[in-house]
């Protein structure tokens, strides 16, 4: 685990669940979206640009659910975490759309995220460490954590539909808070 910056009173840390974040794979993350990566064997290649480039369509479903919201690239500028341990204390989600995430520069990156409707469940709160090269992508109303980015800052893109209204982003507190326990390189 990271050395905490700061540590927390031992009784409140006693009390406090605890999750291990494990490496983010397309298995493990099914349920909650899918993790976009360049080589998938499981998509042929189209041999494209003059056959220096191998394009795999599809590499990951997009879904939006709001017929008036409009798509939004944006892109991220992240600064390093720098309080450990990392605590989950609130979770955020998109009713009506798939979020992408593809790093454009990272060291690594945590991905969090929660079953639930109304709320995240912290019971099946889970944590990956995503690795350059893997992008994200969460499924309409899946429960996340904002990007926590380790190592150098990182930059990302960033895709989403929305309309502006409140139902673009929910933020939820969880019920109680759950450290993530994040190994070292």
């Amino acid at each position: 685990m990271i050395a905490p910056a700061m540590s927390a009173p031992p009784s409140s840390r006693a009390s406090r669940a605890r999750i291990d974040a494990r490496p983010l794979t397309r298995e493990a993350f099914q349920g909650f979206g899918d993790v976009v990566i360049a080589e998938r064997a499981d998509i042929t290649p189209t041999m494209v640009n003059f056959g220096t480039a191998a394009r795999r369509d599809h590499a990951a479903a997009l879904e939006n659910e709001r017929a008036h919201a409009k798509p939004n690239l944006a892109t991220f500028r992240c600064t390093p975490w720098s309080r450990f341990p990392v605590i989950a204390e609130s979770m955020e989600k998109h009713p009506g759309s798939s979020q992408l995430f593809v790093p454009m520069k990272v060291d690594r990156y945590l991905v969090v995220v929660a079953p639930g409707d109304d709320a995240p469940d912290v019971l099946g709160l889970q944590a990956f460490l995503a690795e350059p090269g893997q992008g994200v992508v969460y499924g309409p109303g899946v429960w996340h954590m904002p990007l926590i980015v380790f190592g150098s800052p990182a930059e990302f893109v960033m895709f989403v539909w929305e309309d502006g209204t409140p139902l673009d982003c929910v933020v939820a507190k969880l019920r109680e808070p759950v450290e993530i326990a994040v190994p070292e390189r």
